[in-house]
């Protein structure tokens, strides 16, 4: 009777145990369950009982973990693999429409400021379904993988900045106690996605503004901050800057199709790296490039 009693303590002990320790698994509770029972050796048994209980919780807790972070990768995928159908569905369903005007246009007799800017505007309309289509491609078509200079790419992009906008950015590369390393990448890509950053700087700011280039590397990682001390962008916009076709409320009055960042975002995205955009309305704008180094 002495055994029975025994077992059926252990049992019950056990079972008390699978379930406070259970339920502290999956509430996130950490604290200690201590056992005082006066039978001989029993504690030991519950301690085991405890410890492959807990083992148990921990594989499924890190299973979980994993399962979580699949679901949410895989949901993401299947936003972005909609999102590019999407652009594709727009890009055919504008492209005829947009082709038929300008054609109807062009081969009116009629010379009026009316169809001058219907044809203007078409125009504008059809260059911006083929940014958009462009931007779809890119984020799933292959791209080269080369080594760029970073001090060469800088230079190529302040280069062309000064012919489209006759201004000067100021740069500021490290040279000691060594440069920059490379970088890795498509030079075509890699220099669209700065002249982009560095041609909004000159656009939103004015002649006397500031417009600076400085670098840096960290842990493997090349940083360029393009600075401006222009208009800046108001602080509740932040966060959609980087989408296709966001605009700024307080940049209407410059030209442009709200895509320049979101190909920025998506030519460094395909690179391995990351940007980034503080700014202040009325201060200034910085935006951070990271990029990883070669080798």
């Amino acid at each position: 009777m002495r055994g029975g009693i025994v077992v059926l303590t252990l049992v019950g002990a056990a079972m008390i145990a699978a379930v406070i320790a259970t339920v502290g698994i999956v509430s996130g509770d950490r604290r200690s369950l201590v056992f005082s029972l006066a039978v001989p050796g029993l504690a030991a048994l519950v301690a085991a009982a405890l410890g492959l209980i807990a083992g148990a919780g921990l594989v499924i807790t890190r299973r979980r973990g994993r399962l979580v972070a699949l679901v949410q990768r895989e949901s993401r995928d299947a936003a972005a693999a909609e999102h590019r159908r999407f652009l594709a569905r727009l890009d055919h369903e504008l492209k005829n429409p947009v082709t038929a005007i300008r054609v109807a246009v062009a081969a009116s007799d009629a010379d009026t400021p009316q169809l001058g800017s219907i044809d203007a505007q078409t125009a504008r309309l059809s260059r911006l379904v083929g940014d958009l289509r462009k931007l779809s491609e890119l984020q799933t078509s292959d791209i080269e993988r080369v080594p760029v200079s970073v001090s060469a790419w800088v230079a190529d992009v302040v280069d062309a900045v000064r012919d489209a906008h006759g201004r000067e950015a100021s740069v500021a590369l490290p040279a000691a106690p060594w440069p920059l390393p490379d970088v890795i990448g498509d030079p075509d890509l890699l220099f669209v996605a700065l002249f982009n950053v560095v041609s909004n700087a000159m656009k939103y700011s004015e002649p006397g503004d500031v417009v600076e280039i400085r670098g840096d590397e960290q842990g493997g990682v090349v940083i360029l901050d393009i600075a401006d001390t222009g208009r800046g962008i108001p602080s509740a916009e932040l966060v959609s800057v980087f989408d296709e076709l966001a605009r700024a409320s307080n940049a209407r009055d410059r030209p442009g199709s709200g895509l320049g960042l979101a190909l920025v975002r998506t030519i460094v995205d395909r690179h391995g790296g990351e940007v980034t955009i503080t700014s202040r309305e009325g201060h200034g704008t910085r935006v951070r490039l990271r990029v990883p180094a070669a080798g």
